[in-house]
């Protein structure tokens, strides 16, 4: 008989089979990018581990990050919180307030030492010793450092939180930083986005408590399952870029047929982010699907890089290749494809047209 206190058992009294959890567990491990097989690996670690101890706090932020997480979708926000982990505290979402808020989290930083994950949104204070934010008496900063010591890893949801966001945006006036400044002695995970997608949050979360450490990252510390592509390479409107095709506004003929925005200012070349591929409200939609161009949210500084109805250039993206020559390189390609491909069904006609002529020899 199973542990009652695992999520197999809180699945089961649910009356959630073992084929529904294998169900769960393969779409996961189709998000994560890992083998088949992981699946079933999946399933059977979550099915005999208890439920994973989570504290959440916010910060500088604007509570769009735990709205992007309350419509998540696989899993939802109610299979997430009962049966995959324990929310421990989250200001926004808990019914406690005040001091009965703080002494739950208090004893499940006591209950959890060096187990629990510690989600942080929104971006850290650090002008005049972290006076421009603070809670329960305390200054963002200092509750940081006192949780995120015990904690084992740390999860920064949302481009406030793992790269400044728009807090950090230049003047900055409250000395606002990333918790990966701030936090260095532990394994910290960002999930930007501004939103992130919640899936994204959700997934990582799963991935810790199945194996009990972090995905795989790329170079800012993103889990590359989510982050490995630019939304650019996944955009269905990448064919009309390679061809040359630009909407010149967003309501004529061209972006009512489907053509590239990158005339309009679309970041999507230069932003890493599975907006193209998981979308938004379970697979209904992104910006991009929706007529607007990406503003590059899920890339460091994207607010003071600004020009969001620009074409990318060199003065914008710094060091980064220049993507207004990408473009007319698009232009020459789609035209060296179609005269290859001209070039191609002639030699076919021709070898047709040698062979019939051969044959007929023959019967002559």
């Amino acid at each position: 008989m199973s542990d009652p206190g695992t999520i197999g058992a809180a699945l089961a009294a649910q009356g959630i089979s073992r084929r529904s959890l294998l169900k769960y567990t393969a779409y996961l491990a189709s998000v994560l990018a890992l083998p088949p097989m992981a699946s079933r690996a999946m399933a059977e670690a979550l099915a005999n581990t208890k439920r994973q101890s989570v504290i959440w706090l916010s910060f500088q932020e604007c509570t769009g990050c735990t709205e992007s997480l309350t419509r998540s979708f696989s899993p939802t926000l109610e299979d997430m919180i009962f049966n995959l982990i324990s929310l421990d505290y989250h200001e926004t979402l808990m019914a406690a307030s005040g001091d009965a808020a703080e002494a739950a989290m208090q004893a499940a930083r006591e209950a959890n030492k060096g187990k629990f994950v510690l989600v942080v949104d929104g971006s850290v204070s650090t002008g005049a010793n972290g006076i421009y934010s603070t809670n329960h008496g305390k200054t963002n900063l200092e509750t940081l450092k006192e949780v995120a010591a015990d904690a084992a890893a740390v999860l920064s949801v949302g481009t406030c939180a793992a790269f400044g966001g728009i807090p950090y945006a230049k003047p900055n006036p409250t000395g606002a930083v990333p918790v990966s400044e701030i936090v260095t002695d532990k394994p910290v995970v960002n999930i930007p986005g501004c939103p992130p997608i919640p899936e994204a949050i959700a997934a990582t979360v799963a991935y810790f408590v199945t194996f009990g450490k972090l995905p795989e990252l790329d170079h800012l510390h993103r889990p590359k399952s989510f982050f490995g592509d630019t939304i650019h390479d996944r955009c269905y409107r990448r064919p009309f870029y390679d061809k040359g095709q630009f909407a010149k506004s967003f309501d004529d003929e061209g972006a009512r047929a489907g053509w590239c925005l990158y005339e309009l200012g679309c970041k999507g070349p230069v932003t890493y982010n599975a907006c193209a591929t998981t979308k938004w409200n379970g697979g209904v939609s992104f910006p991009i699907q929706s007529g607007h161009g990406c503003l590059g949210c899920s890339e460091p500084g994207f607010w003071d890089r600004g020009s969001f109805y620009k074409p990318l250039s060199a003065a914008v993206m710094g060091n980064r290749t220049l993507i207004g020559g990408a473009a007319l390189a698009g232009v020459a390609a789609g035209a060296a494809s179609v005269a290859l491909a001209r070039k191609r069904r002639q030699a076919a006609l021709a070898e047709q047209a040698a062979a019939q002529k051969k044959a007929q020899e023959k019967t002559e």
